[in-house]
């Protein structure tokens, strides 16, 4: 591996890092307000709580599972407009259910601890999961993208040496 390889290596990896921070702290937030809003009960310390074990939920997730490998390997010869959605798809069905399973765990166990009736698993569960779903793709469709390009807007073409507005 020459020099330029092994640099637009580390710049795919630091673009890697970025895109998993940003889209683990979007979907966070908006996966987290969405939840307490449709919970019926909002509270300000019950939104940051949940912002934040989702934010670290989904960073863990994004260390740990290869997307791009993934994403790649399903979208293997897919062209158009198929292409982006199928892979918010794969994105969604990774993030989305770990993410509402924690969140509704951690739900029941602050209502439960504050003396609340909770209500049963498996409506709360399957509710807050449809919901999550189907905002967690249109929210993967809408920034994956819009990250992506700001993240690798930088970064030198295949092929590409010293020019205008690459580094020498």
């Amino acid at each position: 591996m020459d020099e330029r390889e092994r640099n637009m290596a580390k710049a795919m990896r630091a673009v890697g890092f970025k895109m998993n921070l940003c889209m683990g702290v979007t979907l966070s937030f908006f996966l987290s307000l969405i939840g307490n809003l449709t919970s019926g009960h909002f509270t300000v310390p019950g939104f940051l709580i949940s912002f934040a074990a989702s934010t670290v939920i989904s960073i863990i997730i994004g260390f740990i599972v290869p997307m791009k490998k993934i994403s790649d390997k399903a979208t293997a010869g897919m062209k158009g407009v198929k292409k982006p959605l199928t892979e918010a798809l794969i994105s969604d069905c990774i993030y989305t259910p770990v993410m509402t399973l924690a969140m509704i765990l951690l739900a029941r166990y602050m209502a439960s601890s504050h003396g609340e009736e909770v209500p049963p698993f498996a409506p709360m569960f399957i509710k807050g999961l449809i919901i999550s779903m189907i905002a967690g793709y249109v929210l993967v469709l809408f920034f994956m993208p819009l990250y992506l390009k700001m993240f690798t807007k930088n970064l030198p073409g295949p092929g590409a040496g010293p020019g205008p507005g690459r580094p020498q």
